[in-house]
C-alpha cells in the first residue's frame, strides 16, 4: 500500500507544507538570486522522469551566463555566484523542486532525474531506475554523492527501486538531513558538474 498509495500522499502533503513553511525564505532568495544572475533565478532543464516521462524540472539558478570572447559558456568554476556557491553548499538550490513534487513529476525519495542525453547509453538494469518517480534525494545521494561512480550510484539506484518502504525512505531523510546539516559530499572546487556518463563509465 505504501508503493502504490501513502508515499505520493507523503509526497504531496510534505512537499506542499514545506513550501508554505519556508515561503518567507524563499521571496528574498529569489530576489539575490535573480539581481546576481541578471534577472534569473531559476535553472529550468527537460529531465526524464518515471516511465521515462520527460518533464521541467526546476532548481535555483546558482551559475551566471557568463561567455569567453568566442561566445562559449565560461567554466563551471567561473560562473557560481557568491550567493549561487552559498546556495549549493546549503543544499537550498534544491528547494524548487518541491514544486515538482507536489505535481506529480518527481518524489521526495528516489534516483535523481538525469539529463535526456543518458537515456540511449543506459542497459537493461540501469533502466529500472525509471520504474518510479524520480527524487530530490535518494539512496545513491545518502551513500556518496559526488564522491561515487556513475556504476556504483546506479547499483543504489536499482537496488532502491527493487527495495524501497516507508522505513527506508525515512531513514534516507535523516541521512540527508544529517549530509546537509554537515555539508558532507558537496563540491564546489574545480568542475561542478558531475562527469559526462557515456554508458562505459
Amino acid at each position: 500500500m505504501y508503493k502504490f498509495f501513502i508515499k505520493r500522499i507523503l509526497d504531496f502533503s510534505i512537499a506542499l507544507v514545506s513550501l508554505l513553511l519556508i515561503s518567507p525564505v524563499l521571496l528574498p532568495l529569489i530576489f539575490f538570486l535573480a539581481i546576481a544572475n541578471g534577472g534569473k533565478p531559476f535553472f529550468i532543464q527537460r529531465r526524464p522522469g518515471k516511465k521515462e516521462k520527460i518533464f521541467s524540472i526546476v532548481k535555483f539558478k546558482t551559475m551566471n551566463d557568463k561567455k569567453d570572447a568566442e561566445g562559449n559558456l565560461l567554466p563551471d568554476k567561473d560562473r557560481i555566484t557568491k550567493i549561487g556557491a552559498f546556495v549549493r553548499k546549503t543544499s537550498l538550490d534544491e528547494i524548487p523542486q518541491l514544486f515538482n513534487v507536489v505535481l506529480g513529476q518527481m518524489s521526495l525519495i528516489g534516483p535523481r532525474p538525469l539529463i535526456i542525453a543518458y537515456l540511449p547509453v543506459y542497459n537493461e538494469v540501469q533502466k529500472k531506475r525509471h520504474n518510479v518517480r524520480p527524487g530530490i534525494t535518494g539512496w545513491a545521494q545518502v551513500n556518496g554523492r559526488n564522491s561515487i561512480t556513475w556504476k556504483k550510484k546506479f547499483e543504489y539506484d536499482v537496488w532502491y527501486v527493487e527495495n524501497y518502504n516507508f522505513l527506508l525512505d525515512l531513514k534516507i531523510i535523516g541521512l540527508t538531513l544529517k549530509k546537509v546539516i554537515q555539508k558532507e559530499d558537496v563540491n564546489l572546487s574545480n568542475d561542478l558538474t558531475s562527469e559526462y556518463f557515456d554508458g562505459t563509465n
